[in-house]
């Protein structure tokens, strides 16, 4: 059965985080949906690199998500954090109680300052301070209930991975895993 996903995207975003996620979870059959939080559909990445969403993220209000998978990066974390359609998506999430995601900056800069972080997280060091729970802070990858964290693109493929996992089951997990050569 095909999940639903929303990875929301906006100026400055990580890029490998974004691509990763996006990349894992179709190859996984998801039904990912790349929304922007800007103007218009296209936005420019952290390092100069051109993304093109498949809508915009007020086209996304009225749709419920398996997942919403939050990129990183400056200064699209705060792009993110800034969107008040997004952020009433994700406060959504967390009330059904559904997968809700971030890496690197993302967990303290969006979830963190949305409320949407209540028990243990991770995220980039550089933000670290920002999160109240330091217990899995240097953890690659962390499962709180519905709430996912990663620390940053050297992360991002696990990160994905967990996330296919969490959704379709480990052996799902390994089949996208195997033919991309990625040890877990």
């Amino acid at each position: 059965m095909s999940k639903t996903v929303l990875v929301p995207i906006a100026d400055g975003v990580e890029e490998i985080e974004t691509v990763s996620v996006i990349d894992v979870l179709r190859r996984a059959g998801a039904v990912v949906t790349v929304a922007s939080v800007g103007d218009g559909l296209q936005i420019k990445a952290s390092r100069g690199v051109n993304l093109v969403a498949d809508q915009h993220i007020r086209d996304c209000a009225n749709q419920t998500y398996d997942l919403i998978a939050i990129p990183g990066g400056m200064p699209g974390a705060e792009n993110l954090r800034d969107s008040p359609e997004l952020t009433d998506l994700l406060k959504k999430q967390k009330q059904e109680q559904r997968y809700h995601a971030a890496i690197c900056a993302a967990p303290a800069v969006v979830f963190q300052a949305h409320g949407l972080i209540s028990g243990k997280a991770t995220c980039h060091p550089n933000f670290a301070n920002q999160l109240p729970n330091q217990d899995d802070i240097n953890s690659r990858v962390v499962i709180d209930g519905m709430c996912v964290t990663s620390r940053g693109p050297g992360t991002a493929l696990e990160f994905a991975l967990k996330l296919v996992e969490i959704l379709y089951g480990q052996h799902k997990m390994e089949e996208v895993a195997d033919p991309m050569l990625a040890k877990l």
